[in-house]
Formats: C-alpha cells, sequence, structure tokens
C-alpha cells in the first residue's frame, strides 16, 4: 500500500525508541511508594505526560515535586534504551525539514532517550515543556505540523498508544499504528488509519520528489 503525505510526525516512545524496561522500573517504585498496583500505573502513564497521570493519583500531592521525581528516575535510567526496528533507518532516510518528533516526555528526558538510543538529531521536537495540554488533546500534534509549516490533514501522525492515536486524530491528520504496544482493537478504537508492526514495515519511496510516499508492508 502506499499511502503520501507533506510531513511525518513520529511519538517517541513506543515509535522511535523502546524505554519499556525503563519506565516500568521507574513507575513501578513510584506505584509501590505510593500504595498503587504497579502495573495498572505503568499502563495508566504510557503515552501520556507524567503529570497527568500524577495529577489523577495523587489529587493533593505537590504534583511538580512528584513529577520532578519521576523524571529524575527516568532521565537516570537509560538502561535498555534502544532504537526500534526500522527507526534509524526511516528517520536517517527522510529529508530534515519533513518530520518532527511530538512527545509526552519532557524535553530534557526526551533528549536524553533520544541520544541513548542512538537516533538521528531532530530538527523540530515538540515536548510536554512546549505544550499546555498534552496527549489526548490535539495540541502537541497540531503545533508539531505547524512547527514544519504545515497543516496537520497534510502530515501523517505515528502512534503506539491510545492516547496519542487520539491525539493526532484530533488534531485532523491520519494516523499510522504500530503494533509495539497496544492490542489491535485498541489501536482501531482510537481512530487509527493504518496498522503495522513497526516501522520496519515502512519503507521511503526516494523517487518521489513531490509529497513523501511511504510504501506499507502487507500485515
Amino acid at each position: 500500500m502506499k499511502i503520501h503525505c507533506r510531513g511525518i510526525l513520529f511519538d517517541l516512545d513506543g515509535v522511535l525508541v523502546d524505554s519499556t524496561p525503563a519506565v516500568a522500573r521507574v513507575w513501578t517504585l513510584w506505584a509501590k511508594k505510593h500504595g498503587f498496583v504497579p502495573d495498572e500505573v505503568v499502563r495508566q502513564a504510557h503515552g501520556r505526560p507524567s503529570l497527568t497521570t500524577i495529577r489523577e493519583l495523587l489529587p493533593t500531592a505537590d504534583h511538580e515535586a512528584e513529577n520532578r521525581e519521576v523524571e529524575r528516575g527516568e532521565i537516570e535510567d537509560t538502561d535498555g534504551v534502544i532504537p526500534l526496528p526500522g527507526a534509524v533507518e526511516i528517520l536517517q532516510a527522510l529529508p530534515r525539514d519533513r518530520w518532527a518528533i511530538a512527545t509526552s516526555c519532557t524535553r530534557r528526558l526526551a533528549e536524553v532517550r533520544i541520544r541513548a538510543a542512538g537516533l538521528p538529531c531532530p530538527k523540530y521536537l515538540i515536548t510536554s515543556t512546549d505544550v499546555k495540554r498534552g496527549k489526548p488533546d490535539p495540541e502537541p500534534y497540531i503545533k508539531a505540523a505547524q512547527i514544519l509549516g504545515l497543516a496537520p490533514a497534510d502530515c501523517i501522525v505515528v502512534e503506539d498508544a491510545p492516547a496519542g492515536i487520539r491525539a493526532g486524530q484530533a488534531a485532523g491528520a491520519r494516523v499510522l499504528a504500530l503494533r509495539t504496544t497496544a492490542p489491535d482493537p485498541e489501536l482501531t478504537e482510537s481512530g487509527s488509519t493504518w496498522i503495522v508492526n513497526d516501522l520496519a514495515s515502512i519503507r521511503l519511496n526516494s523517487d518521489h520528489q513531490a509529497d513523501l510516499e511511504l510504501i506499507l508492508a502487507r500485515p
């Protein structure tokens, strides 16, 4: 299958970077400290700003202090943070002014994980530091499209989490979902346009000069 767009907006964790072990370790420690079920907290935290999860679970706490604790843990724990299949290859193939990363990480954490995974340095990066409302609100992807000088409808959002898929869909973009985190029914129900295994399932047609042409492998 061939799809065309003018720009690509990537999520980071679960799309370009596998940080699952580090995320699970940090949130497990935090959950145990506060008497929550670790697996439930890890699932709830995925794909959303950490501050959102903390506010929901600890409504009367010092949210900023708790968030700093979680962020510090995630910045310090990069063991096992690696690029996901196809991530390095597609970023290297794309023109640098035609793609951006929109992540629920803070800017400091995003930069740490990008370096740890050995990804090409993005020219454009939107983080939770840059928005007022995180995913599933469309603001991160609206801003990511704007920074490319494009409308969201001209972009493909690449996501793995239901919250991020809903954000991309609400922004007006088409969403390519990866099977790196959630099962197909959740990806479909969240509003994904296409579903593939990972970025290794996507090939950029370098002969196509106008718009970007992506070739999706059959499921």
